[in-house]
């Protein structure tokens, strides 16, 4: 056994390196080496990496993205934590619609949000010349005003991870701490708050890297603000003529800093304290009952913010796709948008099929090699464990414009053509970045599925004489079925809409849907650009709904290992081994 757990280990590893590990390394190597190119190599260059503090483009970039990263965090956490906490404590009429927008937010691509958004608050937009509000541009475009919008696009990822540690309550050290004089709120403050911190700092976390390396939302303000960032400066850089591969290197490596210092304060604010605490004095949350006034005010407030969060920025591409104008002011309604996107021949559609297929191998080949990475993680005796977690980690915080421009790097090199391996200009090498952007994201679901299925499980299958294939067809895959769905329509959906990787990589005359419609946006085409969003959104939608039903339908029978709708004369082995199971959750169930 342990013999395969280093090999299967040795494998993940060497895809991991190839995946992740080399394009970062490559970016990083920019610096000293322009191009990898060895007659370039010049260790002098590095003074390059102290120019960032001189330089103007490249301190405004730097600077930019620091703090609306750190403003972002902040307000994020606090505004999520608040919401969680409402949402789990009280019972009112709109606490379900928070919960489905703030899934929504998750799912939809920054820079659609970020369109919405300009469309709504340009000098032009509904807000002034709809709603005769004055002064909302000129808050917007600023730098409080782009965080706000920040947050409302990724308080979700904090919202769901809080939420989900909020669900249950420490009853027996709570009222350990009234008993011996303690107020509610220093019961809060000294108990439960502590026992939430991993959940604050994973939530903080998530916020800051999605924020530092976010391109879509840069790319799309851009266009009427000029705000640049690390990441839309990265990809100036490598768009600009002549190629400014050391500015590329340079900007890349402060840009890792960043979320490699957020990594380092994670870490150092848990320690090593334990946080484990469901155990029989644990309860699970039940929400309060409130009376009508105040639970139709707070309805009234969740429907409002949902408003502002989700309503404005799809609303307003709605109202634009309709538009003959490029102004809401000269507002016509038109059809004409969507008889374009839907005319033969049209390059969008072409777009969503280039997009779907790109999406369903890299989601195919994804969740293989997700499963792969959690199965070592979670069950194999592999030494160096830590090591696939913490790259994991890596490949999750590296943001998609350096992940894409890494495998420029890598696979554009004249040596690897004689061997077939010349990938860059190819459709190949945007499966290759979008498996390694979706592994991450699926490892995570994995993990967290597998840390419910005890080990025993599967040795019990195994003395019985079941091979590797067959346990985990009728042993882990059953009980792991809700997790694998989750994980494949996430890496599906953030392959579709990844407009970093995509924007960088993607061959001549082979457009993909976030491709399309930000060219089409960026050439002012402002009601194509909305109604192609309108459309390819709603139908990739629809996919991953008809994707999520036909593989919720092959699911038969419950969530069950196959030794425990066994007979118990049949198979004594695999009764003990979901005995156990059974057994100890009645004994830990809180």
């Amino acid at each position: 056994m342990k013999s395969k757990d280093n090999a299967a280990g040795f494998g993940i590893l060497a895809i991991l390196i190839l995946l992740v590990l080399l394009p970062l390394a490559a970016v990083l190597f920019q610096v000293v080496c322009p191009g990898l190119q060895i007659e370039k190599f010049d260790p002098s260059n590095l003074k390059l990496v102290l120019d960032v503090f001189v330089r103007p483009l490249w301190k405004k970039a730097f600077f930019n993205s620091f703090f609306l990263s750190i403003g972002t965090t902040v307000i994020g956490l606090l505004l999520a934590a608040f919401l969680a906490h409402v949402r789990v404590r009280y019972s009112f009429f709109g606490a379900r619609f928070l919960d489905i927008v703030s899934w929504i937010l998750m799912i939809v691509p920054s820079f659609i949000l970020a369109q919405g958004w300009v469309y709504f608050a340009s000098g032009n937009g509904i807000a002034s010349a709809w709603l005769g509000i004055e002064g909302v541009g000129g808050f917007v475009f600023s730098y409080w005003g782009l965080v706000c919008v920040m947050v409302l696009c990724k308080y979700p990822l904090a919202y769901v991870t809080i939420k989900t540690a909020m669900e249950w309550y420490p009853s027996r050290l709570v009222h350990a701490a009234r008993m011996n004089g303690a107020s509610p709120f220093r019961a809060w403050l000294t108990v439960q708050l502590p026992l939430c911190i991993p959940a604050y700092c994973s939530a903080a976390m998530l916020i800051f890297m999605d924020t530092v390396g976010d391109y879509g939302m840069s790319s799309t303000i851009t266009a009427v603000y000029s705000f640049p960032t690390l990441p839309y400066t990265i990809y100036s850089a490598i768009c600009s003529s002549p190629v400014r591969f050391d500015m590329a290197g340079v900007l890349s490596f402060y840009l890792m800093i960043m979320i490699m210092i957020a990594m380092i304060i994670q870490y150092a604010a848990m320690g090593k304290r334990k946080f484990d605490f469901l155990d029989n004095g644990t309860e699970q949350v039940t929400p309060q009952r409130i009376g009508r006034i105040k639970s139709a005010a707070l309805s009234a407030v969740t429907f409002c913010f949902c408003l502002a969060a989700l309503g404005i920025p799809v609303g307003s591409n709605l109202i634009m796709s309709f538009s003959s104008s490029v102004s809401i002011q000269r507002f016509r309604f038109t059809l004409d948008n969507y008889a374009k996107v839907f005319q033969t021949g049209s390059q969008l559609l072409t777009g969503v099929k280039h997009s779907l297929s790109l999406a369903g191998v890299a989601a195919a080949i994804g969740i293989i090699i997700g499963f792969c990475v959690a199965y070592v993680l979670t069950y194999s005796l592999f030494k160096l464990k830590k090591v696939i977690d913490m790259m994991t980690l890596i490949a999750m915080a590296v943001p998609g414009v350096v992940l894409g421009i890494g495998y420029i790097f890598v696979w554009n090199q004249k040596w690897l053509t004689p061997l077939g391996l010349h990938l860059y200009g190819k459709p190949s090498i945007l499966v290759l970045a979008s498996v390694a952007a979706a592994i991450p994201l699926i490892n995570r679901v994995l993990v967290g599925g597998m840390a419910k299925v005890p080990k025993s499980l599967l040795i019990a299958a195994q003395v019985q004489g079941a091979g590797f294939g067959r346990r985990m067809r009728t042993v882990l895959l059953p009980l792991l079925h809700g997790s694998v769905v989750s994980a494949v329509l996430a890496a599906f959906g953030g392959s579709v809409f990844n407009l970093a990787i995509t924007t960088i990589l993607y061959p001549p005359n082979y457009s993909t849907l976030p491709v399309y419609i930000s060219d089409s946006y960026n050439d002012l085409k402002f009601g194509y650009a909305a109604a192609a969003t309108i459309v390819g959104a709603a139908f990739i939608i629809g996919i991953m709904l008809i994707l999520e039903y036909l593989m919720n339908l092959s699911r038969s029978g419950t969530n069950r290992p196959a030794c425990a709708a066994r007979s118990p004369r049949r198979n004594r082995a695999a009764e003990t081994g979901c005995g156990d199971r059974f057994a100890g959750d009645s004994q830990t169930r809180p």
